[in-house]
């Protein structure tokens, strides 16, 4: 008989439904193509892009942040820290069994309704037992909040790689940077040991009567230019050093550096649809997993509606003799199905479920502008690599001209044609240049990085292989396996 009525119960649950929305994913307007996309394309979004570069310094302080980065072992302890909460969820699903022992010693009173002697007035009590709880979920609000736990265990998950993805462009975008002050301070210290040079000549000509001292004053002016220009520089290198410290896990100092500027590799472009960024970009797989817990946690209030019932026993001995705790006469037990249902709450269970549904349209709308989003910048990227390149190329032919100009206007100068006002507008534009075009060349480089960056893929996951585990004693990652798990239905 038993059996029969747990046979029942058990078929009972098994077809219970889950009240509330079942998940499905929203139709998302994706555009068929990039308005910049790049003919030269290739499948290389799920290799190590930073590689590319060619520069084993560069490789290795990317390995480095990986593994020190202080923001992405946060990331990786909330991981755990949600891991916990899924497994304490999930454990509602199944019955709670516990045990107890207990000795108590007491005394009662001798002049009650029944008069017993002193010897029989105080007396011992033993008892063993077993008790266990099971609630039954025949409306799903322990399946709902589990799917809900998982979800938000897999938005964690996703986190981290949202880390790991702007932590690996980050140290690369902050790198070149570094190559690129450099190159300008390069540019500016060779600049003003010419200046120097040509300031020493006029003064030679001054103090021989050949040049006037408008002429002395306007070569200094132009020296002291480009002296002024050197602090400021090293200023902003100081401080890139320790913007990429921080992101290596480590207090501010030097960075070492490998090849220069100009001997970086160019990296492929990753090809890709659109479409494909709902699957390989993390942040919006984070923001659909945010869906995914705000559907379930509809359902989660909904069945708060439904009575809520519960198998619950007990099994034990209980004696006042400790040597006959475990005699046949000893046993106890008990067993119970408590059903509870709300009748009047006040608007209290209403006010939740409206709460859930307006979190869920909250969270519909971030998966949608993470969407947009991703389009965007891949947009952006795509037309930076484009057009820094253009630029480029006009600026090098700009600072050919400049180079001409300047020799001339010197010439003309020397023969008495041209004022040295024309010779300082020509250095001084060639200079100008030089600068823009090398700030422009590390856009383009930049550029780069945000495409892998913006377009996500598999290098994110070839990437996060470098992460070590939050703790050395831990099993296999809980996500792996709930990430194969059914939801609720």
């Amino acid at each position: 008989m038993r059996n029969q009525v747990l046979a029942c119960v058990l078929a009972a649950l098994l077809s219970g439904c889950a009240v509330g929305p079942d998940y499905r994913r929203p139709a998302v307007d994706v555009p068929a193509g990039w308005r910049f996309e790049a003919t030269e394309g290739r499948e290389v979004a799920n290799t190590a892009w930073w590689e590319q570069f060619g520069d084993p310094v560069l490789n290795e302080l990317v390995e480095i942040a990986l593994e020190e980065n202080k923001d992405l072992r946060i990331a990786t302890a909330r991981i755990e820290e949600f891991a916990g909460r899924y497994v304490t969820t999930r454990g509602n699903l199944f019955p709670q069994v516990g045990a107890g022992a207990t000795f108590a010693r007491q005394r009662v009173s001798q002049d009650g309704l029944s008069p017993i002697p002193s010897v029989r007035a105080t007396f011992d009590t033993y008892d063993v037992f077993l008790n266990g709880s099971w609630e039954i979920d025949f409306f799903g609000r322990l399946r709902r909040a589990t799917e809900a736990a998982r979800a938000d265990l897999l938005a964690t998950e996703e986190a981290r790689r949202v880390v790991v993805l702007t932590l690996v462009s980050s140290v690369a975008a902050t790198y070149v940077d570094l190559l690129t002050l450099d190159k300008q301070l390069e540019i500016t210290r060779k600049t003003a040991e010419g200046r120097k040079k040509s300031f020493d000549i006029f003064q030679m000509r001054f103090d021989g009567g050949v040049v006037s001292e408008v002429v002395l004053s306007q070569s200094d002016a132009e020296y002291r230019d480009a002296l002024s220009r050197i602090p400021e520089i090293e200023r902003a290198i100081v401080q890139t050093e320790n913007a990429l410290s921080i992101l290596l896990g480590r207090n501010p100092g030097d960075i070492v550096r490998g090849r220069k500027l100009d001997d970086l590799g160019i990296p492929g472009v990753p090809e890709g649809l659109p479409s494909d960024l709902l699957e390989r970009r993390p942040d919006i797989r984070q923001a659909e997993q945010n869906l995914i817990a705000a559907n379930a946690r509809i359902g989660e209030a909904k069945a708060l509606y439904f009575p809520t019932i519960s198998l619950t026993g007990l099994l034990g001995y209980s004696s006042t003799d400790l040597s006959s705790l475990f005699m046949g006469s000893t046993k106890v037990w008990s067993l119970a199905a408590p059903l509870t249902m709300p009748i009047f709450t006040a608007g209290r269970i209403k006010g939740q479920v409206e709460a859930a549904e307006a979190f869920q349209q909250q969270t519909l709308y971030a998966y949608q502008a993470a969407i947009q989003n991703g389009f965007r910048e891949v947009e952006d990227a795509l037309v930076d690599r484009v057009k820094f390149q253009e630029q480029m190329q006009a600026l090098g032919d700009q600072i050919d001209a400049l180079r001409t100009y300047a020799r001339l206007s010197m010439l003309r100068f020397d023969e008495g044609y041209a004022s040295y006002i024309e010779v300082t507008d020509a250095e001084r534009s060639l200079f100008n240049a030089e600068l823009i075009r090398t700030s422009i060349q590390g856009n383009v480089l930049n550029a780069y990085i945000n495409l892998y960056k913006s377009m996500g893929g598999g290098w994110v996951e070839t990437a996060e292989k470098s992460v070590p585990a939050g703790s050395p004693d831990e099993g296999p990652p809980v996500a792996e396996g709930v990430r194969k798990a059914p939801s609720a239905g």
